[in-house]
């Protein structure tokens, strides 16, 4: 069975999928550490940023492993890197290219073949498992993703303001709903939850009685 979890940045959806993963014993699919790494990879070639063919070339030379909450990028372990506000601030070259999305998307259904899996990103239900049994986009306000997203840049030691980082999220949000590949968009047949006031737990307590819910309507 695939679980797939969309959403725009800071609505929880890593943290959310992985201890849905956990508590359905799934495989867990972390799709923006993709992105991360091979922006991170990017950022030291130092781009070029205006080359998306360049940048395309530079993503098919990336190994990438995941392995629970560790991102391997040819072969070191880059898992705190990848989450720096340096590479939040250039993802989009990587994320808005055609060519290494569907590198990306490629990977993905590789990894996730045969297996019972919780897949989170920004496209999952739309472009890369729309035949997924299960599929459910994550939303929350912009406020809060903002405050969630300045926590967790100050508990890796970067100093941000909140007005700092909703303007970066806002930017970013636009480019994510209106890029022409995997643009973020509820799948036609996605149940939304909002993350607002809702504990970690809570939520995936919802997610829990959804996926069991569509596994019974599956079983007949």
């Amino acid at each position: 069975m695939i679980v797939t979890l969309d959403g725009p940045a800071g609505a929880g959806k890593s943290t959310i999928a992985r201890k849905l993963a956990d508590r359905l014993g799934f495989a867990f699919l972390d799709t923006g550490a993709m992105y991360r790494a091979v922006t991170l990879a990017a950022v030291r070639n130092q781009g070029p940023w205006d080359d998306p063919r360049a940048l395309a070339g530079l993503a098919r030379q990336c190994r990438i492993d995941l392995d629970g909450s560790h991102v391997r990028l040819n072969g070191e372990d880059v898992s705190e890197l990848v989450r720096t506000n340096e590479v939040t601030s250039h993802i989009h070259h990587l994320a808005d290219n055609p060519a290494v999305r569907e590198q990306m998307v490629e990977l993905q259904r590789a990894i996730a073949a045969g297996q019972d899996i919780v897949t989170e990103g920004r496209d999952q239900g739309t472009i890369a498992f729309p035949a997924a049994e299960c599929k459910v986009f994550l939303t929350a306000s912009p406020e809060e993703r903002a405050k969630r997203r300045v926590l967790e840049l100050q508990a890796r030691g970067d100093q941000i303001s909140v007005e700092e980082v909703l303007e970066q999220q806002n930017e970013r949000d636009h480019r994510d709903s209106t890029r022409q590949v995997g643009r973020l968009e509820p799948a036609s047949d996605a149940i939304e939850v909002s993350t607002d006031n809702m504990s970690s737990d809570e939520v995936v307590d919802r997610l829990v009685e959804i996926v069991s819910e569509k596994t019974q309507r599956a079983n007949g």
